[in-house]
């Protein structure tokens, strides 16, 4: 059963840009948001092969992100995502959404991992490297979700939350 949907780079239009280099990027913000949609309901995408680095690092900043929105803290979650889900989508934007997807369900009681995957994105600027990580999560009023968070690997070696989806 469904119970809510978030995703961060489908959530409004892409913006005009200037620049020529943003501009190429932003016509294919669609085509991102697709395709982490693809991977969070169809496990699409193609691996890279074993990272087991890669995804140990991912998960940990994933569950480190969703203590933020577990606790209510939906500024600092959208402040401490990759600068991609960022420019997507304004602060204000994203608690109402997150608000939305999250609230029906109450308080998270727990998640357990269910995979983790290290993949490629796309061809061109938006490649990655991804890790596609997917928790089953139990909250507060009974309801049983699979929580897929996406994380993406910034210049400086770290990860950061890309997109969000529950379902």
């Amino acid at each position: 059963m469904a119970v809510g949907a978030l995703s961060t780079l489908a959530l409004r239009p892409a913006r005009a840009k200037t620049d020529e280099r943003e501009g190429r990027a932003e016509a294919r913000r669609p085509e991102l948001a697709a395709w982490l949609s693809a991977l969070s309901f169809a496990g699409l995408g193609r691996p890279v092969g074993a990272r087991p680095d890669w995804e140990r690092e991912a998960s940990s900043a994933a569950r480190s992100w969703l203590r933020l929105v577990d606790a209510g803290r939906q500024r600092a979650s959208w402040t401490s995502a990759a600068p991609l889900l960022r420019q997507e989508i304004g602060p204000a934007e994203w608690d109402a959404a997150l608000r939305a997807a999250r609230a029906p369900l109450g308080r998270c009681f727990w998640r357990k991992l269910q995979s983790c995957a290290a993949v490629e994105g796309p061809t061109g600027d938006l490649r990655g490297p991804y890790v596609v990580i997917r928790f089953e999560s139990v909250f507060e009023r009974g309801t049983r979700a699979t929580e897929t968070v996406t994380a993406m690997r910034d210049p400086d070696g770290g990860w950061r939350v890309a997109a969000y989806f529950i379902g």
